[in-house]
Order: structure tokens, then sequence, then C-alpha cells
């Protein structure tokens, strides 16, 4: 299966590794490179116009995020998820989350948290009717500032291994069902129950919203 799509048509030869990281990510998280594709590296290096030292740091990286997988005898390809997996990343991005609820809600310091937390629903409002790129960009800047705005670093190096497995998710899902987890509204009531000072309200409306937008992936 050939790779050849419009988000790898050739880089600027400034800061190669990043660029070719983010043009992959971008193609894998819209789904011009479909899960279970093959990853070769000479047609990937000649499309990117990198040399294949640097496509390999790209691609290391993107193995790292759970983007894509090793298979028999080291071929990578981009990883494919089933509906189990999809229900155990949101437990566990569920727990993550509902932690940093129920810190924030309980800060002393948790007013700025939500002005901020404010500002990225705007962003999501703003994007609604556009590319699912930039939905999901804007949902996923949410949800990871709501975990950095804790000031837990652990929690949000964990939070961080999960995004790319949770981009997979929506690839897996489809557009549709991705798009209507990103619905403005349910933020906001994370960003007004954070509001409220309550953590345990808090938490129990993250859980509930997480085990909804799984079951919705996965139905």
């Amino acid at each position: 299966m050939s790779t050849q799509t419009a988000a790898l048509a050739g880089l600027a030869k400034v800061n190669l590794r990043q660029q070719a990281l983010t043009a992959l990510r971008r193609a894998i998280t819209t789904g011009e490179l479909p899960p279970g594709t093959h990853l070769v590296e000479t047609e990937l290096s000649e499309q990117l116009q990198i040399s294949r030292g640097t496509l390999r740091e790209a691609m290391r990286q993107l193995q790292q995020e759970g983007l894509i997988t090793a298979g028999a005898r080291g071929r990578l390809s981009v990883r494919s998820l089933d509906a189990k997996e999809i229900l155990d990343i949101f437990a566990v991005r569920a727990a993550l989350e509902s932690l940093a609820v129920r810190t924030l809600s309980s800060a002393e310091n948790g007013g700025a948290a939500v002005k901020v937390l404010r500002e990225r629903v705007e962003s999501m409002q703003q994007v609604a009717d556009r590319a699912l790129e930039e939905r999901i960009e804007a949902d996923l800047d949410f949800h990871r500032t709501l975990c950095q705005l804790t000031g837990n670093a652990m929690l949000m190096h964990s939070w961080g291994a999960l995004e790319g497995s949770i981009r997979m998710s929506f690839m897996w899902a489809g557009g549709d069902r991705a798009v209507s987890n990103m619905r403005v509204e349910p933020h906001m009531h994370i960003v007004d129950v954070i509001a409220s000072g309550d953590p345990s309200a808090a938490a129990d409306y993250v859980l509930t919203h997480m085990n909804e937008a799984a079951a919705n992936l996965v139905r």
C-alpha cells in the first residue's frame, strides 16, 4: 500500500525532524495513513525529502507516542486498536482527569485555572465548524491544559503518555463519533463543576463524561 498523501508532500529544510514528526502525526491523525499502513522508510524519506536517519528519529517519537507500532522483524505500521483497548485507554484517562478536576476544584487559586479553561473552551467553539484535525487539536488542548494546571508533573507525564492512544481511538471510531465527543457544552460543564468548588461532584462528572465518550467510540 502506498503511503503517498497530501500531508507528506515535502518539507522545508528547517528543523526537519520536527517537521517530519508533525507531518506524520497529522497524516495519521487525519486518517490519511490509516491503521495498519506499513511505513516504508525509502518511500517516506523520499516524499518528505529528508534523510532516513532523520525519518527514523521522528518515527521513534511516534512509536513512543503510541501512534505507530513495531511488528515482525521490526516493521513499523500505523497502530491499530480494538474496542477493549479503547475502553482501557479511557478508563485510565478518566482516572487521571478526575484527579485533575478534583485537584483544581479544591485549589486556592482555582479561579485562575477556571479562566484559562474557559479560554480553551472558547477555542473549541471557534473551530466547531472546521476540519476534524483542528477540532481534535482544540479538544486535546483543553484536556492537556486541564492536567497541566494541576502542577502535578507525574499526572501530566501520565496523561501525555496516553495522548497518542487517544488520537488513535478517534481514528478507529471515525470522524463522526470522534466529533460527537468534542461538543462544547460538556466541556463547559467540566469548567463549571471545577468552579463550583465541589471536588467530588467535579470528579464524578468527569468520570461519567469519559465513560460516555468511550462508549460512544466503541458502540
